[in-house]
């Protein structure tokens, strides 16, 4: 009996820590998909030194006014700018770690790098890497272990904050095989609920889940994954979603049953910043706007640099620029790179990219992820620093030979993906017309392809082994991994063919009939 009083005691105690009739204000800052952004563009915008300025002060507001504040990003810190790739991101998780982010989700692209990098990055932020639904494989137990923390709880004087982190289920289909190894990607909307179960008996007061799943109109995610409006709508209990991977900016959170949905872009191009006000167990939104760091458009409001943050970075950032900086040969027009373009349509740089696939190997034809060219290249000289800013991946290239029906039935899976996909196929070496799905003409460089004959295709390492929902080949009896990496074949293709003069509309491979 005094034991049950005592239990009942403390579950009361737990579940109202905060103090009544106070009211609480905590400010919640983030970011999102940083991709090694970790210095300043050319044009002055964005960077953590600037960003440092901004959240200081920010800080600095919101406690002479007696709130709170919390630091979060949506994951994807690693990839996308070689001065970063290169240093294994130490530059941009230091940086993270002197501007006390308080927590973050694991993104896809951490798993661009072996599990014991990602480890290293941990130790160097110091801070927790949130995933709740990424677990390890175990032989010895019946249930599976979390990999990585699921969840922590922030205490601002009495009020509990409960904060999760999800990251997407297409994860293995997004980077290399190996790096993922011995690890299961759960459906979010499934591990969610015991969760939130969970930080509710810890006496949570509200949740923020943390995430790399991607924000989709109406939960329109197409080939990819659910998001973060499916999370919202199928599960109850979570107050905000702080997400990530689609790199949009919502100017206002998208509110989906009772969850309000933030997402700031990417790059450190802004700010976000959500105002709320909790008082006897309720919160409210009072304010939320994106703050744009240094944009173009808004230098007229420039942030100046903090210096200590300046100070930590600028020798990473020089000892980046000496090794890359050097001319390999040069291009006659933009070679087109753009997420908007590149994803929809066939583009100078992706056949580019192709054909340096085929010129290293040898191969008949080449098959290129749209989601795997990550920048364009300007007219004009070209750097080593320009190549791997358009495959930052350190993906390989793989070989096989396919007979010709084989090389159909691959080419009818690579034109399933969506316009706008990242798995939107770049094609070098073959064209054809598809029907119904169905590759019912096909070429081989302008010859009808044979029937009885067997082809060579070359694919990135990461397509190879199932790579946005590619046929996996590693199983093929012709698979060979080259180990020539992609960068690298680039880099000789064009110190080859230099000047480089490939027409900016390239036209259509396959049509669909």
């Amino acid at each position: 009996m005094h034991r049950l009083l005592l239990v009942s005691i403390l579950i009361s105690v737990n579940s109202f820590a905060y103090l009544k009739d106070k009211t609480y204000k905590l400010t919640i800052l983030h970011t999102n998909d940083h991709h090694g952004r970790f210095w300043k563009n050319s044009d002055d915008e964005y960077g953590m030194a600037a960003r440092m300025t901004l959240i200081q002060k920010i800080r600095k507001e919101v406690a002479e006014k007696g709130g709170y504040t919390l630091l979060l990003s949506g994951g994807d810190i690693n990839t996308g700018v070689p001065e970063s790739d290169m240093q294994l991101a130490e530059p941009d998780f230091k940086g993270m770690r002197m501007l006390q982010y308080d927590a973050m989700a694991i993104g896809n692209h951490e798993f661009d790098n072996p599990q014991s990098v990602i480890k290293k990055q941990e130790e160097w932020a110091g801070f927790p890497f949130l995933s709740a639904n990424i677990l390890k494989k175990n032989k010895k137990f019946l249930q599976s272990q979390h990999a990585y923390k699921p969840f922590i709880i922030k205490k601002f004087k009495g009020l509990k904050v409960g904060i999760v982190g999800f990251t997407t289920k297409d994860t293995p289909q997004k980077t290399d095989a190996k790096n993922v190894k011995g690890l299961i990607f759960e459906e979010p909307t499934k591990v969610a609920p015991r969760i939130i179960k969970k930080l509710k008996r810890r006496g949570a007061d509200m949740i923020v889940a943390v995430t790399h799943m991607g924000h989709y109109v109406n939960a329109n995610h197409g080939n990819e994954a659910p998001g973060d409006v499916t999370l919202a709508r199928s599960v109850k209990g979570i107050d905000i979603i702080v997400g990530g991977h689609t790199q949009k900016p919502l100017f206002k959170p998208d509110v989906q049953n009772g969850t309000h949905i933030v997402q700031a872009h990417e790059w450190g191009k802004y700010v976000g910043r959500m105002d709320i006000e909790f008082k006897n167990g309720k919160w409210k939104m009072v304010d939320y706007e994106l703050i744009p760091v240094n944009l173009a458009k808004n230098l007229s409001k420039r942030i100046p640099e903090h210096p200590e943050m300046l100070k930590l970075l600028t020798p990473y950032q020089k000892k980046g620029q000496e090794k890359l900086n050097v001319v390999i040969g040069e291009t006659l027009t933009r070679l087109e790179g753009e997420r908007s373009y590149i994803r929809n349509q066939q583009t100078n740089l992706g056949v580019l990219m192709g054909l340096a696939l085929k010129s290293a190997t040898q191969a008949d034809l080449a098959i290129y992820n749209s989601g795997g060219i990550r920048d364009s290249i300007l007219k004009g000289k070209i750097t080593y620093r320009d190549v791997l800013k358009v495959e930052p991946f350190g993906n390989t290239i793989v070989t096989v030979k396919l007979t010709a029906n084989e090389l159909k039935n691959y080419l009818e899976i690579a034109y399933r993906n969506e316009k706008g996909s990242g798995g939107f196929p770049q094609i070098a070496g073959a064209n054809g017309i598809i029907k119904d799905g169905k590759v019912i003409e096909l070429f081989i460089n302008g010859v009808a392809v044979d029937p009885k004959k067997s082809y060579v295709l070359a694919v990135t390492s990461f397509l190879a082994t199932g790579g946005d929902k590619y046929f996996d080949l590693s199983n093929h009896q012709s698979f060979y991994n080259t180990q020539i990496p992609i960068a690298g074949a680039v880099k000789t293709y064009i110190k080859k063919n230099s000047p480089i003069d490939l027409p900016v509309s390239v036209g259509t491979p396959f049509i669909k009939e």
